[in-house]
């Protein structure tokens, strides 16, 4: 039996909190800052073309005020607690659960596939709004690389509305997909990786699963010939149902952006 991997991400996790208990904060640009307001560590869409992730907000403050772009303390108090009824929620839609991050969570779906999994999808977007007022977008793969990938694929692109399921796309529409998206937009491939990967001619995710595994391994590691398994729907990387103490969320500098 085929794998289907689903990735439930809230958008603009932060931000997104704030609206539900301040909906005047609809539409408008809004920045949510670090401890002792520092740096942004989220931003609605609105302020993205403004202020870049992880900017030191005194260097941005004159731009803000130009822009009239609100800008929040962070509350870790209410994010955890919005994060767990949300968690509670997707639980619902499948007892195998990885919850990855604060704002971020895995379902095994492989037992669904008797079910129009995009209609599926739709269902946990919807139920997550109507209980929680937070914006979801799920993504779907026979691995939990390709869920991610769909998941940026919900989030981007708007003929997905919200859930992309690549089980469900042709090998062609697939591939198509794969070749205009970036290498560094895998999972665990990153920024540094990224250029070293285009020295070598691997310039999108399309590129990278078509490379030899057993070779790249050689050059980087065995989570790489992983990586590109994973991209050709072969599932190595199991579902952890027990959060790891790193993935917990930081009231610290060093938070992971949402």
């Amino acid at each position: 039996m085929s794998h289907s991997i689903a990735l439930i991400d809230v958008n603009n996790f932060y931000v997104s909190c704030e609206r539900v208990f301040n909906p005047k904060l609809l539409g408008k640009p809004v920045v949510v800052l670090s401890n002792n307001d520092g740096c942004a560590v989220a931003r609605s869409n609105e302020a993205k073309q403004h202020i870049p992730m992880g900017a030191p907000w005194f260097k941005f403050q004159q731009i803000a005020n130009e822009q009239q772009i609100v800008a929040l303390s962070s509350n870790y108090a209410l994010y955890a607690d919005m994060s767990n009824r949300v968690m509670r929620i997707l639980n619902q839609f499948s007892p195998d659960q990885e919850v990855y991050s604060i704002d971020e969570c895995f379902l095994d779906l492989s037992g669904f596939q008797h079910l129009d999994l995009l209609q599926y999808g739709q269902q946990i977007r919807h139920r997550v709004g109507q209980w929680t007022g937070l914006p979801v977008s799920v993504g779907i793969g026979a691995s939990k690389t390709l869920a991610k990938l769909a998941n940026h694929c919900a989030k981007k692109r708007a003929e997905f509305d919200g859930v992309c399921d690549f089980n469900q796309l042709s090998p062609e529409q697939l591939n198509h997909l794969l070749a205009d998206l970036d290498v560094g937009e895998v999972w665990g491939v990153g920024r540094k990786l990224a250029v070293k990967l285009k020295t070598q001619g691997i310039h999108s995710v399309l590129d990278l699963k078509q490379a030899n595994a057993e070779t790249l391994r050689r050059q980087y590691s065995v989570v790489m010939e992983k990586t590109v398994r994973e991209l050709n729907g072969i599932s190595c990387l199991e579902l952890e149902y027990a959060i790891s103490d790193k993935k917990q969320i930081l009231s610290s500098r060093s938070l992971v952006f949402r």
